[in-house]
């Protein structure tokens, strides 16, 4: 994908980082075990799925036991979801739009919804519902990422319909509201605001609509703001 408004342009589009080799990188993943990190989350790493299932086999030999967490933007082939079936524990994926014309449009990305729905069926079927420790960290499943754009451009009753139906209502949702016209959006007059209290209003209600109370909203503007409010404790507290 190539989002007009992506926050990390930088990295995704203008080529900043290094390349690592296949060791260093299952180093990487060793030391951050060492550090008793929770798990290893592979942030958009579709493209180089190869080099990451090669360092994997050197890190694994070497003891490397924490959950794998896949963290894509939900731009996949299927084919490329069915290969990592048993070695993937968690998938937190994206779904970006329901309008295969706003995909190409704003993410340079044909047929997105697609590609996008067979995927998170496939990721479904591998890991099912969100499963969570006694600390409510997460050791396996599938949690649904959906970022509110301006104008409704992501089409979020379609897509909350399709997890409705297609997935699962106990799905983990977490329903972003922090979008920013970042990179080149602000010259795009549709996308160059943050979204309004009342377009992620209308999101919230889309999701009660269907039954999917599971997850997470970024209802605060306090640290809270990009780390979300579980969806279950609002509703106990209410």
């Amino acid at each position: 994908m190539a989002c007009a408004y992506c926050q990390n342009y930088k990295f995704s589009q203008k080529g900043e980082g290094r390349e690592v080799d296949f060791s260093e990188l299952a180093q990487f993943m060793l030391e951050l075990q060492s550090l008793d990190c929770h798990n290893i989350n592979l942030v958009t790493p579709t493209h180089v799925v190869p080099q990451i299932l090669v360092a994997l086999n050197i890190a694994v030999s070497k003891g490397l036991k924490i959950p794998l967490i896949y963290n894509s933007s939900g731009y996949e082939l299927p084919q490329t979801i069915k290969m990592l079936e048993g070695i993937i524990d968690v998938y937190l994926v994206d779904m970006r739009y329901a309008d295969k014309k706003a995909s190409l449009k704003y993410s340079d990305a044909p047929d997105y919804p697609k590609y996008n729905q067979e995927s998170v069926i496939e990721m479904q079927r591998q890991v099912g519902v969100a499963e969570f420790d006694n600390n409510d960290i997460i050791k396996k499943g599938l949690i649904i990422r959906h970022l509110v754009l301006p104008n409704n451009i992501s089409g979020t009753r379609k897509i909350m319909k399709f997890i409705a139906e297609k997935i699962s209502t106990e799905t983990y949702i977490s329903l972003m509201s922090q979008y920013a016209p970042y990179y080149k959006a602000q010259q795009i007059s549709e996308i160059s605001r943050r979204i309004t209290s009342e377009e992620y209003e209308e999101a919230k209600k889309i999701m009660d609509e269907f039954g999917l109370y599971n997850g997470w909203t970024q209802d605060s503007h306090g640290l809270e703001h990009l780390a979300g409010v579980h969806i279950k404790s609002n509703l106990k507290e209410k």
